[in-house]
């Protein structure tokens, strides 16, 4: 049998390129001194809980800081402005997430619908990352806390607490780093979308929406400890820009938590105490912001033990092999739903039917 050594090389030659790109570090799209002030706005809250022995209401108080990584290189006014857009959004997921809770397919149905709404308006306004990651990312949170009416205006309150926070920090932050030129700065102009446009948006948002409930309601029915985790990863590795990338981002999905589960393993084998869990939560989080715009591989491998520790609230005598098991597992279900919600949405099928559509609609 005769070897085509062409096309061999041919098929090396790609496997390195995309080697290659998997393991490339891209140029910081951010200052590094947002990813400290970010940390700096988790940093308050959570030792704060750790002093007063409430890090199950710490917690919550460290989501709604996370509203200040959508802050914009604009105007002093129009940066102020996006980070109150942005905490009302986060609340408003957050609150219809955690009063459907009530019942399992209610939450799964508003939680879709959340889904498609949110993504819409985040690829309307062409929101740069994370885009309509945290906004989804608190209202699957939202959907998998314990249902308890008395204890809806108290959570919701504590997550106001944290976006409010982070929006004092932004301020003083903007003063202090850019005094001058970012005073300076005109608004952005408003966008404008054509009806075929607006239909590919609503198309893609609808299927981001399918597969995210889905894989919620998936979780549901297999009765996991910690569903939130399978469509938060379902939407991670959606929100790749091509098929490509929807590719990449499963590898380093996968590899990455892979990696992080031995650091995870390692962390939860320390004997900590309140005060270096807190510690943990901080360094992790700074280690994320700073790798997470240079390569999602790297830095899923800090995010699977910070989003652990976060998971646990607090309680950290619970064996580490139970927990690894299972974030594993909400990993692994998670990305292949997103894999193959990815693989519809980039599939040259879907892509042909929007282009027909929209050829349809200027007829």
């Amino acid at each position: 049998m005769r070897i085509d050594k062409t096309r061999i090389r041919i098929w090396f030659s790609h496997l390195a390129d995309e080697v290659r790109h998997l393991l490339r570090l891209n140029t910081p799209s951010r200052p590094w001194h947002i990813a400290f002030v970010a940390s700096v706005c988790m940093a308050i809250p959570v030792f704060t809980g750790a002093y007063y022995g409430r890090m199950d209401y710490a917690l919550l108080v460290c989501m709604g800081t996370l509203v200040i990584l959508y802050l914009p290189k604009t105007a002093l006014v129009h940066r102020m402005q996006s980070l109150m857009m942005c905490t009302f959004g986060f609340l408003a997921c957050f609150t219809l997430a955690i009063v459907a809770g009530i019942n399992p397919y209610l939450s799964t149905i508003v939680l879709a619908l959340t889904v498609v709404l949110v993504e819409i308006i985040c690829r309307y306004y062409s929101i740069s990352p994370p885009g309509s990651f945290f906004f989804i990312f608190m209202a699957t949170i939202g959907s998998t806390l314990p249902f308890d009416v008395a204890l809806i205006p108290v959570r919701i309150g504590l997550l106001a607490l944290g976006c409010m926070l982070s929006c004092l920090v932004a301020f003083i932050y903007t003063l202090i780093v850019f005094p001058g030129p970012v005073l300076g700065l005109t608004q952005p102009s408003k966008p404008s979308r054509s009806k075929q446009e607006l239909f590919l948006i609503t198309l893609e948002a609808g299927v981001v929406g399918f597969f995210v409930g889905g894989s919620y309601l998936l979780s549901l029915m297999l009765k996991l400890p910690n569903p939130y985790w399978v469509p938060v990863s379902c939407l991670a590795i959606m929100q790749g820009a091509n098929f490509r990338s929807v590719w990449h981002r499963n590898i380093h999905r996968i590899t990455g938590t892979a990696l992080g589960m031995g650091l995870a393993w390692m962390v939860f084998s320390l004997s900590l105490n309140v005060w270096t869990y807190a510690v943990s939560i901080v360094l992790l989080n700074f280690i994320v912001e700073s790798l997470v715009v240079r390569n999602y591989g790297l830095a899923v491998i800090f995010i699977t033990p910070m989003t652990m520790l976060f998971a646990e609230g607090g309680t950290i005598h619970i064996p580490p092999e139970t927990l690894v098991m299972t974030r594993l597992s909400d990993i692994v279900i998670g990305s292949v739903v997103g894999f193959v919600g990815g693989s519809i949405m980039h599939h040259p099928g879907m892509l042909s039917y929007a282009a027909r559509k929209m050829k349809a609609a200027q007829e």
